[in-house]
């Protein structure tokens, strides 16, 4: 069983030039990697403890996947499951887990990290995201627990993220259109200076 979720790149001039839908698949083994990758995914997010919303997922569980798929793996970077609400021990944790992930070969990095009082945390997401460079970065559903989207979302783009993950703050991607709707037309007002 797969979790999918509306992902969207964070730079709107790219739709015009879209001739294909990109399904990213999310995966916690071998065999659903395969079965993602069988089915048409053309890029993976392997985690672990997908019930959980998805923690860090293994070097060897990487390597063994990048063995036997041909579609790029993006690995998710979250020490626990819960609240996107880090101390100093974890944020170690996601920094060694982090460089040891991109030594193994992923091909991009799915992270976030929230602040008390619902904002994103910059400094620690611009820290990850120095050692993520060069691969290319998601900001995961962490988003959809923060306090002001369209200020969070303003705050991501700045930081250098390349993609977000959300469900528009709701259960469900479909559920959350509206404000989705709402995010890429914030965004193609800032690339563009056209809204529509």
């Amino acid at each position: 069983k797969f979790l999918y979720h509306t992902l969207y790149t964070l730079d709107p001039r790219l739709y015009c030039t879209c001739t294909s839908i990109i399904m990213e698949v999310c995966v916690d083994s071998v065999q659903s990697a395969l079965n993602a990758a069988e089915g048409g995914a053309t890029r993976l997010e392997l985690c672990a403890n997908l019930m959980e919303g998805g923690t860090t997922p293994t070097a060897g569980m990487l390597k063994i996947i990048k063995r036997v798929v041909s579609v790029p793996v993006f690995v998710m970077i979250r020490p626990r499951g819960g609240d996107f609400l880090y101390d100093e021990h974890e944020f170690a944790v996601m920094k060694e887990d982090l460089k040891a992930l991109k030594e193994a070969g992923c091909d991009g990095l799915v992270f976030g990290i929230l602040c008390k009082n619902g904002s994103v945390d910059k400094h620690r997401c611009s820290y990850l995201l120095h050692l993520a460079q060069p691969l290319p970065v998601t900001f995961h559903r962490a988003f959809d627990m923060v306090e002001n989207p369209f200020t969070a979302l303003e705050e991501i783009i700045e930081l250098g993220f390349d993609r977000l993950l959300t469900s528009g703050q709701d259960a469900s991607a479909l559920d959350g259109v509206p404000l989705i709707a709402q995010l890429i037309d914030k965004v193609w007002f800032k690339f563009s200076g056209v809204q529509y």
